[in-house]
C-alpha cells in the first residue's frame, strides 16, 4: 500500500507524527563508502538483512573507530515500504555515537518506542509493527561481522516466534500494551504466528517452550489478578468491556465473596449458566440448587440481593434471570 492511498483513510491515523515525517525526510538514508571510511580512519560494516514475511529489506552501514569500538556514523538503504524506511533510520540514529557493543543491545521494542509521539500510543498500525524488528535483526547481523562471531551470540532473549523473530518480551509488552486477545491481533501486530503457525499452540511442526496461546492465557490471569485486587478495594472495574469469560469469573468471584456462603448455609447453592448484552443490559442467567431451588424467596428476596450486590460490584446494567 503507498502513501498516497493512506492520506485520507483511517489507517492514516494509526502512523505517529514521527513516522509519517521520517517516511518522507529520513535523516539518515545513504551509504558510506569505503573511500570515506578510509579517509576518517574508520573500519567500515556493511550488513543486509531481509523479512521473507514481507519482502522488506535493509542494508545497514556502520562505520566504526576501530580503537573506541564507537559506531561515528551510521546510514542505511531500505527496499521496502515507508514504515521499513522510518524504522530504519530510527534504527540508524539509535547506533550513532555508540559502541558496538552497546548498539547490539538495541531492540525492535526501542525502535518503535523512539518513534511515538506519545509514550503509550503504538508509533504504527498493527499489519506494521514487524518492520522494526527488521532493524534490530540487523543490528545485530552487522556487530557480528564487526566482531567476527555469529549474530545468534546475541540473542538474550527467549524466541517465541522464529519465523518473525519475535521475543519473548516483546509478546508480552504488545499484548499488554494493546490488549490482545486472540492469537489472529498477535499476528497483527507483531506478525509471531502468521507463517509455519508452530508457536501458536502445541501441535505444529515445531515443538515450543512457549506458546502464544500461553501468553494469552498469561496476560488474562493477570487482568483478572488486578480486577479481583480493584473489587477487593472496592475500585472501579471496568465489567463492560470484559470477554465473556472474563465476565464470567469475574462474576463468580463476586458472587463466592458476597452470596455463596449464605446460600450454602441454608442447603442451597446457584451456578451461572451464561452471560449475554441485551441492549443495554447484561443479562446474567443463573440457576439455583439444592434448597434454593424452588424456595419461595429464589425468584424475590434473594434474587435481589444476589442483583443488587452484581449491580453495585460490576455494572448498574445488570438483570440476573432464573432458569
Amino acid at each position: 500500500m503507498g502513501l498516497d492511498s493512506l492520506v485520507g483513510g483511517t489507517i492514516w491515523d494509526e502512523y505517529s507524527n514521527k513516522v509519517a515525517d521520517l517516511m518522507n525526510n529520513p535523516k539518515n538514508m545513504g551509504e558510506i563508502t569505503t573511500e570515506e571510511a578510509e579517509e576518517k580512519g574508520g573500519k567500515l560494516i556493511v550488513a543486509d538483512f531481509g523479512a521473507e514475511s514481507c519482502g522488506d529489506a535493509v542494508r545497514l552501514y556502520w562505520l566504526v573507530n576501530p580503537n573506541t569500538d564507537v559506531i561515528m556514523d551510521s546510514k542505511f538503504k531500505s527496499f521496502g515500504c515507508g514504515t521499513a524506511i522510518a524504522s530504519s533510520d530510527t534504527m540508524a540514529e539509535l547506533c550513532k555515537f555508540k559502541t558496538v557493543q552497546e548498539a547490539v543491545k538495541i531492540t525492535n521494542i526501542d525502535v518503535e518506542k523512539a518513534m511515538r509521539d506519545t509514550p503509550d500510543v503504538p508509533s504504527v498500525p498493527p499489519q506494521k509493527m514487524h518492520c522494526s524488528v527488521m532493524a534490530y535483526d540487523v543490528i545485530k547481523k552487522a556487530a557480528a561481522q564487526y566482531m567476527n562471531v555469529d549474530m545468534e551470540s546475541f540473542e538474550e532473549e527467549i524466541i517465541v516466534c522464529e519465523c518473525a523473530r519475535v521475543s519473548l518480551s516483546t509478546l508480552q509488552e504488545v499484548i499488554r500494551l494493546n490488549d490482545l486477545t486472540t492469537v489472529e491481533q498477535i499476528a497483527d501486530y507483531t506478525k509471531a504466528g502468521a507463517f509455519c503457525k508452530s508457536c501458536i499452540r502445541p501441535g505444529g511442526h515445531e515443538a515450543k517452550d512457549i506458546y502464544l496461546v500461553d501468553l494469552l492465557e498469561e496476560y488474562e490471569k493477570e487482568k483478572m489478578a488486578k480486577t479481583a485486587d480493584s473489587l477487593a478495594q472496592g475500585g472501579p472495574v471496568d465489567f463492560e468491556q470484559m470477554t465473556v469469560v472474563q465476565k464470567l469469573k469475574v462474576v463468580d468471584k463476586v458472587i463466592d465473596d458476597n452470596i455463596r456462603q449464605m446460600l450454602i448455609m441454608d442447603g442451597g447453592d446457584m451456578e451461572i449458566l451464561d452471560i449475554k448484552e441485551n441492549g443495554e443490559n447484561i443479562d446474567i442467567y443463573i440457576r439455583y440448587l439444592g434448597a434454593c431451588n424452588g424456595c419461595a424467596s429464589a425468584d424475590t428476596g434473594t434474587l435481589f440481593a444476589i442483583e443488587n450486590i452484581l449491580k453495585e460490584k460490576l455494572s448498574p446494567n445488570i438483570r440476573v434471570l432464573p432458569i
